[in-house]
């Protein structure tokens, strides 16, 4: 999606998405809420993902795929230079820093996977942020606070399949989607995370 988008489907994508992603409790203030922090936060957005049924599906026989879509949305965040990073639960026993455990993350992945085109890894660079500790896994919010203090300021998207995820993650200011739901784009239409580039330029 470009950005013809226009406005009716910001209106429509941002509000829609506000309603899913924040806390009942807060709902009703939740498009204003958003609406001020495009006003205070960097235009540099930064869409961070979950792994598994968000991206990658495993099947039956244990093999590993693209959702349907989701090679084309990366390469068109990708295309657009938009930064992308993974915040996903992992055995913290996968290793003592980010790093290791991403990279066992990676072999785990790549060991099962049958898709046509392997998994982008490369667009995630360093931004793929596992529990320390057992403590730390979703829906605990410490991945996304981690998150939030790497982002230098910038505006950060979470897209989830799981609303507990979405609610937390909006409760701490991302723009939180949550993904494959009826009637909705399957992902936040790309034109949209864009448009949050511009806002306060």
């Amino acid at each position: 999606m470009s950005l013809a988008l226009g406005a009716a489907v910001v209106s429509t994508v941002l509000c829609a998405t506000a309603g899913a992603a924040a806390p009942a409790h807060a709902r009703g203030g939740a498009a204003r809420g958003i609406a001020g922090r495009l006003g205070v936060e960097r235009a540099c957005p930064v869409v961070y993902f979950d792994l598994g049924e968000t991206l990658v599906r495993t099947s039956d026989d244990g093999s590993t795929s693209y959702l349907p879509g989701a090679a084309a949305y990366l390469r068109a965040l990708r295309e657009r230079h938009i930064k992308v990073g993974l915040i996903t639960n992992v055995p913290p026993s996968w290793g003592a820093t980010d790093a290791e455990r991403a990279a066992r993350l990676r072999s785990e992945v790549d060991a099962t996977w049958r898709g046509s085109a392997p998994f982008a890894w490369k667009d995630f660079d360093d931004r793929i942020l596992t529990p320390r500790t057992e403590t730390e896994r979703k829906p605990a919010p410490v991945l996304w606070q981690r998150a939030k203090g790497l982002s230098g300021g910038c505006r950060l998207v979470y897209q989830a399949e799981t609303a507990e995820e979405v609610d937390v993650a909006a409760s701490l200011g991302y723009l939180a989607y949550q993904v494959d739901r009826p009637h909705r784009p399957a992902h936040l239409p790309v034109g949209l995370i864009e448009l949050l580039g511009h806002r306060a330029r």
